[in-house]
């Protein structure tokens, strides 16, 4: 049975008129007539007698109503919450991005949203799979780390992640700043790389910026976290290329080390993508307002 045909008929009941029920539905006269007669035609009875102010229910009508308003308001309250949200606790937002980023920058950020009743979901994983996602509506918001200009996708800047080439005190010893100076990328041969992937995305943006060239080593190890990295890093099993912000309480204690100082610090901007058709809802509006603010700080 469709559904929608109870809806009709409670609109007709509520307003006492077939057109009146038609404005209310955004639909013709004839369309508000046709369903009644079909739900009348499932039913067995009869609903309604047409009168010249519109139409009187029949006692099978009064107890249809009774016994499907209740969920019916229901369902429309439920759906009315999600498509037009008044406030945080109307609409989960599925928020998307780098799991370091999301972890350590973007849900801090929103934690006095959440304290007032944000709910969000969080999902983990790379910029060309999440933001896909978003087009698709599996996500309502993607931190992402490139500037998408796909059709109906936009793209808000957040913050800068600056690069740094790190290792512990050991390898800081064995790698001093003026021998990679010098000899560039070829000095840090002797050191196990360790990566974020097999193919290098941070590190070779890195390389690129300040050696002129791609990396032409294999990494010794790759780990999809860049927290494992970092740890990886901390205990001195080998070099990599992490975001300072990643990285800042180990390099205030000297747990880890910068190893080079280019003139120039290779960056990436991470942008908030949200879809870019129709009114974007209250709560994600808030999501957004709160996230850009918050990055200032960043």
């Amino acid at each position: 049975m469709d559904y929608s045909l109870l809806a009709t008929c409670l609109a007709v009941y509520r307003s006492g008129s077939l057109t009146k029920a038609a404005r209310l539905l955004g639909i013709s006269q004839p369309a508000v007539t046709g369903q009644i007669r079909s739900l009348e035609g499932i039913l067995g009875q009869t609903l309604f007698t047409r009168v010249a102010k519109g139409t009187v229910p029949t006692d099978a009508a009064h107890e249809l109503v009774r016994d499907t308003a209740d969920a019916l308001d229901a369902l429309e309250v439920a759906i009315t919450r999600r498509t037009r949200p008044r406030s945080l606790t109307d609409r989960t937002i599925h928020l998307a991005g780098p799991s370091e980023a999301l972890s350590l920058r973007v849900l801090p950020a929103l934690s006095d949203l959440i304290a007032a009743g944000l709910r969000l979901r969080l999902t983990f994983g790379l910029t060309d799979d999440l933001v896909g996602g978003l087009a698709e509506g599996h996500f309502d918001m993607v931190v992402s780390t490139r500037l998408d200009r796909s059709p109906g996708i936009t793209s808000t800047p957040l913050m800068d992640e600056e690069f740094a080439l790190v290792g512990s005190r050991e390898w800081a010893v064995k790698l001093p700043d003026d021998l990679i100076t010098r000899d560039g990328a070829a000095a840090l041969l002797c050191a196990p790389l360790i990566s974020y992937a097999e193919s290098l995305p941070i590190i070779r943006r890195y390389w690129h910026t300040v050696f002129g060239h791609s990396p032409s080593v294999t990494p010794q190890v790759t780990a999809p976290d860049l927290r494992a990295v970092l740890g990886a890093v901390r205990a001195g099993a080998g070099i990599s290329v992490l975001p300072t912000y990643l990285c800042s309480a180990d390099l205030g204690s000297g747990d880890v080390k910068v190893l080079h100082h280019p003139k120039v610090a290779p960056l990436n901007t991470l942008y908030l993508a949200t879809r870019s058709t129709g009114a974007l809802s209250h709560t994600i509006n808030a999501v957004r307002a709160q996230l850009v603010a918050q990055a200032r700080h960043w």
